[in-house]
């Protein structure tokens, strides 16, 4: 293969021609199934014609065939305005699920105004209701086992995309082993370069460095990479702009991690008041109809799930009286929103006055103070189910940054850029962070805070109901849990 060749071919690029075209026939077929199964739904399942009974003769089927291939290559562009149709979109099924529900409704309504133009009988109303649940089902599905078979060709390694990271730097060593565990992102991190006169501290292992910036060209070519990772400090970026005027003519992207400057400035707004701009650089989290839509939902999804497992609540409160001496719940001073505090209530999952010789310190794998059903209530949060009292009473959220002892936050609120900014809103239950694997004493604290912002800073019910999904799913599987 000359170097023209090996400049343009990519050994990624069967799963960027397959995996689209995978998504495009599986969502053909579930929009077409979907128009199929409302029509014999509406006309001839026999509990839905009592319940709405239609006059004269069932319309003949092919009026919504011809309809359903007007309507299909819109719905694509649809998506595919929403880069529904790429690959590496390695996400949360239920994350696209809210997505799809959102395009198939902009798709119900084109369709609603195509019908005024092609008029070949009347259309029913309640088949296009029908056709938007069941093709937001059905789509769903099929991406999924998609995502599934995607996720499945990555870990075999097959239709990775070779990797290059840029900065010897703490976010590069945490990015090489994220994607090394990980291979279902769809990376293959080949190695680091650094600058050439560096001398800062260590993170990669020498035995990942390809080489310095000077070369970073010589490398992307030996090594046929397709995508750059960038995880300089923002302090160094006029040698990012020489390294991509270097990478003119090369095929690959440059992807970059924004540190906390960037993070900072990306939230800037301009605001006019009275006629004079004004840089708004920290804005209040939610609006008060935002607070009284996330209270009620609170309110109501802890009264739901309060009723649905009193049964369970019942059997572990015998469980743990029974198991050891003490109370069966263990209050614990926390600080919410603004720094109020109030008393978290959980299951006793410790001895009496496990904190009486050592004061305040976090919880470890393998604890010596744990009952002796308390390691096993942790590790499937159950110990945390009487919270739910607490969201009831105002307490707490649902969704939130995890709530902390006073001890921890003096000890953290001046080390720690912005961690005070997290009680800004109401401490959750669970949190973005936790769902993301950083619960327990032995993952990084800085990360925890990081994560708490960015759910304050993009609040949404929806997000609330992403995290509340993942968490159920986390409760089983997760590996920090103790």
């Amino acid at each position: 293969m000359n170097y023209i060749q090996q400049k343009f071919y990519k050994k990624s690029q069967g799963a960027e021609f397959s995996i689209p075209l995978f998504n495009i026939i599986s969502d053909i077929i579930a929009i077409e199934a979907s128009f199929m199964l409302a029509f014999w739904l509406r006309f001839y399942f026999a509990p839905l014609v009592d319940l709405f009974p239609f006059m004269g003769d069932v319309p003949p089927l092919r009026g919504y065939i011809l309809l359903s291939f007007m309507v299909i290559p819109v719905w694509l562009l649809i998506f595919q305005s929403r880069k529904m149709y790429r690959t590496k979109r390695i996400v949360f099924i239920f994350d696209e699920f809210f997505l799809i529900g959102r395009l198939v409704t902009f798709g119900i309504v084109f369709s609603f105004g195509l019908i005024f133009f092609y008029r070949v009988f009347p259309y029913s109303r309640l088949v296009f209701v029908l056709i938007w649940g069941i093709s937001i089902f059905l789509i769903t599905i099929g991406r999924y086992f998609v995502l599934k078979y995607e996720k499945n060709l990555y870990n075999k390694g097959k239709g990775l995309k070779d990797a290059l990271i840029i900065g010897n730097t703490q976010t590069g060593f945490d990015i090489l082993s994220n994607f090394s565990d990980h291979k279902y992102a769809g990376f293959n991190i080949t190695g680091y370069i650094e600058d050439d006169d560096y001398d800062g501290e260590r993170f990669m292992n020498e035995k990942t460095k390809l080489g310095n910036y000077s070369n970073i060209v010589d490398i992307i070519q030996k090594h046929n990479i397709e995508t750059v990772l960038v995880t300089i400090p923002s302090s160094q970026h006029e040698k990012l702009y020489a390294l991509m005027k270097a990478c003119e003519g090369e095929n690959v992207e440059f992807l970059m991690v924004p540190d906390f400057l960037e993070v900072i400035t990306s939230s800037v707004r301009v605001q006019e008041i009275d006629g004079i701009p004004f840089l708004k650089i920290k804005s209040i989290p939610m609006n008060i109809w935002n607070r009284i839509l996330k209270r009620a939902f609170d309110f109501m999804f802890a009264f739901a799930v309060l009723s649905i497992t009193s049964p369970l609540f019942l059997i572990l409160a015998i469980l743990v009286k029974f198991s050891s001496r003490g109370p069966v719940f263990y209050k614990q001073e926390r600080l919410s929103i603004t720094g109020k505090k109030f008393n978290m209530i959980k299951f006793r999952s410790m001895v009496v006055d496990a904190e009486k010789s050592t004061g305040a310190v976090y919880v470890k794998k393998g604890d010596s103070r744990y009952t002796s059903i308390g390691e096993f209530l942790r590790k499937y949060s159950l110990d945390e189910l009487p919270q739910f009292i607490n969201v009831l009473r105002g307490e707490m959220s649902i969704v939130g940054p995890r709530p902390e002892r006073e001890h921890f936050i003096n000890m953290f609120k001046n080390k720690i850029p912005k961690y005070l900014d997290r009680h800004r809103v109401k401490c959750g239950i669970t949190g973005w962070a936790q769902v993301n694997g950083l619960r327990g004493s032995d993952t990084s604290i800085e990360k925890r805070i990081e994560y708490d912002i960015y759910y304050i800073e993009h609040w949404s019910i929806v997000f609330d109901l992403k995290i509340i999904i993942k968490t159920i799913k986390e409760m089983f599987f997760s590996k920090a849990a103790f």
